[in-house]
């Protein structure tokens, strides 16, 4: 049912880019303009100049470089043996060692960084134990160094389930020739098995380097500022709007995050990767002698131990009536969740809401786009797709600070003058335009897997393409509808680099505003930790209702359609 274009499909259109147009592509162009542009408006240079002058910037330039660049090879090291150990050899648990792997990407890494310092910290709980028995500490989780380790802890995962994939692809026959030929061990997975699975570490590995390039809360709560994202937030919010220096970070950060998505795909440009066999043609799962078994066990047992550490502190934390200077908290409590629970109420009831609109706005625009691409011909349609998709290159607080420039005089409508910037309306738009491409792609997957032939019969029968939209579509893509709205919903309900910029009242503030609030003081870390626990439950809830909508809308595409008689 490729039907040309119409007035419909056009309007529809329209209204797709108007909102584009209004939240992302103009927000984010006055950002660009202002770095270029004196304040007569003339066009100008020298603001990047006068960014490369300042010691605090050109040193926060390279330290974001370094973090970024670290935590990449941190969580290379994590990932790829996890990845190259459950794919490759045949023990148990390894369907849940991969399980748990992806466990950090429930939790945000502000929320767990303060716990991680009471483990890892100078005086934490592993550092008092090494003194106490060898006399020395390791200072893992001082400066840049402590937000590398609780960065590629978060974000290795990345990595983790893009090359396990990759490596369950391999051909088998590749694998068989190169041991044929002599090829074992350490040579085997250099020479061969790695380099088949480079697509999909280098996937992982470019994701890994854009959150981490953009991250302003694990920064901040570790009170490390000299990074780019945590100077744009303090000359923003610290100076003003009309400081030149917080555009031009703003357009650094937008410019290496599209350039590392670019060089990921430039690094595999003219390299097959092809393989001839799938599924039962894969890498042969091969038995570990025992010492090795055990050699394996014990080191991926250290490893889920380190990276499930932020969850098991923060989940003590919010128990501790008092953790100082000891290996565990001296008392507990559940005080913590009842203060959380009488006072923060309001932050709970505003996560559910903005995340429930923001995700409901992402849902509308993810089925009217996926129909204009796959089901019309409307000239331009696969502009629409880029255009969905560029908030990935976009970093949260670049668009705060774009939001905040472009509506700054803006009055929210159908009220007495309150402005657009001061509502929790801006707050909830930019949880849906951030959250936009993962139900973009929920639904334009789900669109893809619907024989066209089914809205044919109906509009050979008469149905108007409304009806043939609301009756047919929109029922037989309800599974990647449902899966794209939990998705946006579970991934908005941790954002707080836009959410920390545009947050103006406590009143209006979601809970992961209220965690870093929290977390600012040493009374509050308890109380802050409880909030983290309910929003990681709320997360893996969601995370759970998102992977069982999936699967059931796997088997309903996957379920023949038989002719009744």
């Amino acid at each position: 049912m490729n039907s040309r274009f119409g007035l419909g499909p056009t309007i529809v259109a329209a209204a797709v880019v108007g909102f584009l147009l209004a939240f992302l592509l103009l927000p984010i162009g006055t950002v660009f303009h202002a770095a270029f542009v004196n304040a007569d408006g003339s066009p100008t240079l020298g603001h990047f100049g006068a960014f490369f002058s300042q010691t605090l910037l050109r040193e926060s330039f390279y330290n974001s470089l370094y973090v970024a660049v670290m935590s990449v090879v941190f969580a290379t090291l994590i990932a790829v043996p996890l990845a190259y150990f459950t794919v490759r050899f045949d023990f148990r648990g390894s369907l849940l060692i991969q399980t748990l792997g992806v466990v950090p990407l429930i939790m945000p890494p502000f929320v767990g960084a303060v716990a991680m310092q009471l483990i890892f910290g100078r005086n934490g709980s592993v550092n008092l134990l090494l003194n106490d028995w060898f006399g020395f500490g390791i200072p893992i989780m001082d400066g840049l160094t402590g937000v590398i380790f609780v960065e590629s802890l978060h974000y290795f995962p990345f990595i983790l389930l893009n090359l396990t994939v990759a490596m369950r692809n391999i051909d088998g026959a590749m694998e068989e020739a190169a041991l044929n030929l002599g090829a074992h061990g350490w040579r085997l997975f250099r020479r061969v098995i790695f380099p088949l699975a480079l697509p999909g570490y280098v996937a992982g590995a470019a994701l890994v380097f854009v959150k981490v390039f953009d991250d302003l809360g694990t920064p901040l709560v570790l009170g490390t500022t000299n990074m780019l994202a945590p100077q744009a937030y303090l000359r923003i919010t610290q100076v003003g709007l009309d400081d030149p220096s917080g555009y031009v970070i703003s357009v650094i950060m937008v410019l290496f995050s599209i350039f590392a998505l670019w060089m990921s795909a430039r690094m595999l440009k003219g390299r097959d990767f092809s393989t001839l066999q799938k599924g039962g043609g894969s890498l042969q799962r091969r038995k570990l002698p025992p010492w090795q078994a055990l050699a394996a066990y014990t080191w991926i047992a250290l490893v889920l131990l380190l990276v499930l550490s932020p969850h098991i502190g923060l989940l003590i934390l919010s128990f501790a009536q008092v953790w100082s200077f000891s290996v565990l908290p001296d008392a507990f409590t559940i005080a913590h969740y009842g203060t959380v629970l009488g006072d923060s109420a309001g932050m709970i009831f505003n996560t559910l809401l903005y995340c429930s609109l923001a995700a409901g706005i992402d849902v509308v625009l993810g089925v009217a786009i996926s129909y204009l691409i796959l089901r019309t011909r409307l000239p331009g349609r696969m502009s629409l797709d880029w255009m969905a998709s560029a908030p990935l290159a976009v970093p949260g607080i670049v668009l705060a600070i774009g939001y905040l420039r472009f509506f700054r005089d803006t009055p929210l409508p159908f009220t007495d003058g309150e402005l657009l910037t001061g509502s929790w309306v801006l707050i909830m738009i930019a949880y849906s335009v951030r959250r936009l491409p993962y139900a973009l792609r929920s639904c334009f997957a789900a669109l893809l897997q619907m024989h066209p032939a089914l809205e044919e019969v109906a509009q050979s029968l008469g149905a108007t393409r409304g009806r043939i939209v609301w009756r047919i579509v929109v029922p037989l893509m309800m599974g990647g509808i449902l899966a794209g709205f939990v998705t946006s919903f579970i991934t908005a309900a941790v954002e707080l680099s836009a959410t920390i910029m545009l947050s103006t009242r406590e009143s209006q503030a979601p809970m992961s505003y209220g965690i870093y609030l929290y977390m600012q003081s040493v009374s509050g870390r308890g109380p802050g930790a409880a909030l983290g626990v309910l929003a990681v439950l709320i997360v893996a809830i969601g995370t759970f209702a998102s992977n069982w909508l999936l699967e059931k809308a796997r088997g309903e595409a996957a379920r023949p359609l038989v002719a009744q008689p």
